[in-house]
């Protein structure tokens, strides 16, 4: 089967959005594809959309978190990964694209709460204190933006 000229392809920048809460608890929800935990990604719609717009579309596509709900706050953390794309998801991107760009965000919430997941791609969400957050997370990149939190100032160690 060969894929129709009109495929949408996917544009190989990405963000990473740690979601978490002053108590050190941290956000993690389940892909339906791999039963993987993470933090909220996705991908830019366009090559020239802000990487805020990304963040926030995400979170909200993600989670339902409106991140300019009082008390939020969306901190671009100015972190880059460049990383190449797993096997299985490269017919998700245009013939010959191998990496990703991925921009790390962290998005403050007052509390940890109740969540809205996107049903077609995560199944559960969970609050862990940051550390066991970034042991759960399966990629390396996502733990190491959790480890981050001290750095920021986010949480106490």
């Amino acid at each position: 089967m060969t894929q129709s000229v009109a495929q949408a392809y996917k544009w190989p920048e990405s963000v990473l959005v740690v979601i978490h809460a002053p108590n050190g608890l941290v956000l993690l929800i389940q892909r339906i594809d791999s039963g993987t935990w993470q933090s909220v990604t996705g991908s830019k719609d366009t090559p020239d959309e802000p990487w805020q717009d990304t963040a926030r579309r995400e979170v909200m596509e993600e989670t339902g978190i409106d991140v300019h709900a009082p008390g939020h706050r969306l901190l671009d953390w100015g972190l880059e990964n460049v990383y190449d794309i797993y096997p299985r998801y490269l017919h998700r991107y245009p013939p010959g694209v191998t990496r990703n760009t991925e921009r790390v965000f962290g998005l403050t919430v007052p509390e940890a709460g109740a969540v809205r997941l996107h049903p077609e791609e995560h199944t559960e969400w969970c609050w862990l204190p940051w550390r066991e957050a970034a042991d759960r997370v399966f990629s390396p990149s996502n733990a190491e933006a959790i480890l981050s939190l001290p750095r920021f100032g986010l949480v106490s160690t």
